[in-house]
């Protein structure tokens, strides 16, 4: 067999060329086929999808699609690693999340695949003085250790040091992160910034004395879980940091030692491919920021990806295993240094045994057997990615330059400028959410009324007083809780009747439709027997449309004389005489959900 040299391969040698216009016109006619009436040119904006920072993704990507070069693993601008090696040495950072003194489960996370431990630092969580407790056990020379404490950094950080040296830890043994992060706090509770002056001073004392000890964390999740976007999260982690940069070299840190000292901390979601984005343009972002401070070389960024509490649900909460999956998968394929997957319970309260074991076992799983971390960057060079990547980091850019226009990341915090944006931008999302266009399994679509409830202990209470907390169960958990009151109260839920017109192949869609639709209120739908014996007082007519034009007023009709106070139809709003509601795919189903609940007298 002969082998040709690498240079005189052509890959699709035989294959004739395709040429846009004529994919264009293909997608066009499978288009008016479904009945859209789409000319050839139109037919790739028909099926882009509007993302969000006014990004499009289109279906389809090529080398005409360019982005600017994103280099080398390891080199600036960073977009495919801040390490050259990347991930491949063992894999990521597991990085398991502590909000109690219980040594017993920091040790059984770090004997089961967690290699590092994140501690909430405060009164209601780990107080200072157990810090000592929590880490009874840990070798400190093996586990590093990242304090996330607010007010009380400096005394945490100084309880930590006090441990390092009664533990006989050499300086350059000591690693992780002091967590240092005044303007996060900031957001987090709406109180001045604590004293940037005492990070700068921890900063000093981990360059000079702990090489391996970082003392200030970029931490963008107050903005994501205040519902920013993915550039709003960017841009406001870029102004953060530059903040962080200016005080850091005026305390006299050259600017290189202050790169150092931070550490930038980002949500990763179910979206896989703009958490990917999102990742690799931080990088580029930050090495553009450390070029112009005239350090180029130190703008490789230390990332720590957080599985979004956002995206979780209280509902059904075992579906947020697979959401979880996805976004650490994400986070792995971005480039992540350190990924924390937050146990699928968590918005209930404390995860038990079993929640922090399938955390730290969902990146084992994508490590040890998906082999996730054998290759460097493996989103890089997808002309998708580069393009999307390239897009947020300009969306970003603009933002940032926005936050920097009104003074920095602290004055935008102050006025109120960096809220009004994130309450803007998560109106939008809440629409989507509203209408199901941005459909959650288990909770708006797919609901399970019958299911037990799951309970764990309260956890300790978040940091408050600034920007708020959402999730983007929060409207449809609203009125499953009047459900729940209403059936401790009565013994059974609300109910509506579903009354199907035709045969089967009429109207079982739309009946399905609606079911799903009530149960995501907490309507339990009646299908069997008469009106008067269903327990309802409201109806639904299902069926087709030619059906509804047949006989839709007349069973209006007489399910008003058999008690239906209120008839609704699962179609297009028409003039059907005696109907009053029309439910329809891209409805605002919580709107729509909490009247029926009013009328119903569920409170």
């Amino acid at each position: 067999m002969t082998v040709l040299p690498d240079d005189e391969v052509t890959l699709a040698t035989g294959f004739p060329g395709v040429p846009r216009a004529q994919w264009r016109h293909l997608v066009a006619g499978v288009l008016r086929k479904s009945g859209k009436d789409v000319s050839d040119d139109a037919a790739e904006e028909a099926l882009s999808t509007l993302v969000e920072d006014g990004i499009r993704t289109r279906p389809l990507y090529t080398a005409q699609d360019t982005a600017p070069e994103a280099g080398l693993p390891g080199f600036a601008p960073f977009v495919r690693g801040g390490r050259a090696e990347g991930n491949v040495l063992g894999g990521w950072d597991v990085r398991q999340r502590h909000l109690t003194a219980d040594p017993d489960a920091v040790l059984t996370d770090l004997e089961n695949g967690v290699t590092s431990l994140w501690l909430g630092i405060g009164a209601d969580r780990v107080p200072v003085g157990s810090l000592s407790t929590a880490l009874d056990g840990v070798l400190l020379d093996l586990a590093p250790v990242v304090l996330d404490a607010g007010e009380e950094t400096t005394a945490a950080a100084d309880e930590l040091f006090r441990l390092y040296a009664e533990r006989g830890i050499a300086d350059g043994a000591a690693r992780g992160n002091l967590g240092a992060d005044p303007l996060g706090h900031q957001a987090r509770t709406g109180r001045a910034a604590y004293d940037p002056a005492s990070a700068a001073d921890l900063a000093r004392r981990c360059a000079d004395r702990y090489p391996g000890l970082r003392a200030l964390t970029v931490d963008a999740l107050p903005y994501h879980e205040a519902g920013g976007s993915a550039a709003e999260e960017l841009g406001c982690s870029l102004a953060t940091g530059v903040a962080y940069l200016r005080a850091l070299t005026g305390a006299g840190l050259g600017v290189a030692e202050a790169c150092g000292q931070l550490e930038f901390r980002y949500a990763a979601t179910a979206d896989q491919f703009l958490t990917i984005a999102k990742l690799r343009a931080a990088r580029r972002l930050w090495a553009r920021v450390a070029e112009a401070c005239g350090a180029p070389g130190a703008g490789a960024q230390r990332q720590h990806a957080v599985t979004s509490s956002v995206m979780t649900t209280r509902r059904d909460p075992w579906v947020n295993m697979l959401r979880t999956t996805v976004a650490t998968l994400a986070a792995g394929v971005g480039g992540a240094d350190s990924v924390t997957v937050l146990p699928f319970d968590e918005a209930l309260g404390l995860p038990d045994a079993f929640s922090r074991r399938i955390a730290r076992n969902t990146s084992t799983v994508l490590i040890e057997e998906s082999h996730l971390s054998r290759v460097i960057d493996p989103a890089g060079g997808s002309w998708y990615v580069e393009r999307l990547t390239d897009e947020l980091a300009h969306a970003a850019w603009g933002f940032f330059q926005e936050i920097e226009r009104a003074g920095g990341q602290e004055a935008a915090l102050r006025s109120g400028m960096v809220g009004e944006r994130l309450a803007a931008t998560w109106a939008v999302r809440g629409a989507r959410l509203a209408t199901r266009r941005e459909p959650i399994t288990g909770v708006s679509e797919f609901p399970h009324l019958a299911e037990a409830p799951v309970h764990r202990e309260p956890a300790p209470e978040q940091p408050s007083g600034g920007l708020p907390r959402v999730r983007r169960d929060e409207a449809f958990e609203a009125l499953r809780a009047r459900s729940d009151a209403h059936l401790a109260a009565t013994g059974s839920r609300p109910r509506v009747y579903l009354a199907a017109l035709g045969p089967a192949a009429a109207h079982s869609a739309r009946l399905a439709f609606a079911a799903n639709l009530f149960q995501a209120g907490g309507v339990e739908p009646v299908t069997e027997g008469p009106f008067e014996e269903s327990g309802a007082r409201e109806a639904c007519l299902c069926s087709s449309d030619a059906l509804y034009e047949e006989g839709a007023e007349e069973a209006a009709a007489g399910l008003r004389e058999a008690g239906a106070g209120h008839v609704l139809l699962a179609g297009r709003p028409a003039a059907y005489p005696g109907v009053d509601t029309y439910l329809f795919a891209g409805c605002d189903a919580v709107a729509l959900l909490s009247a029926a609940l009013d009328r119903m007298g569920v409170s």
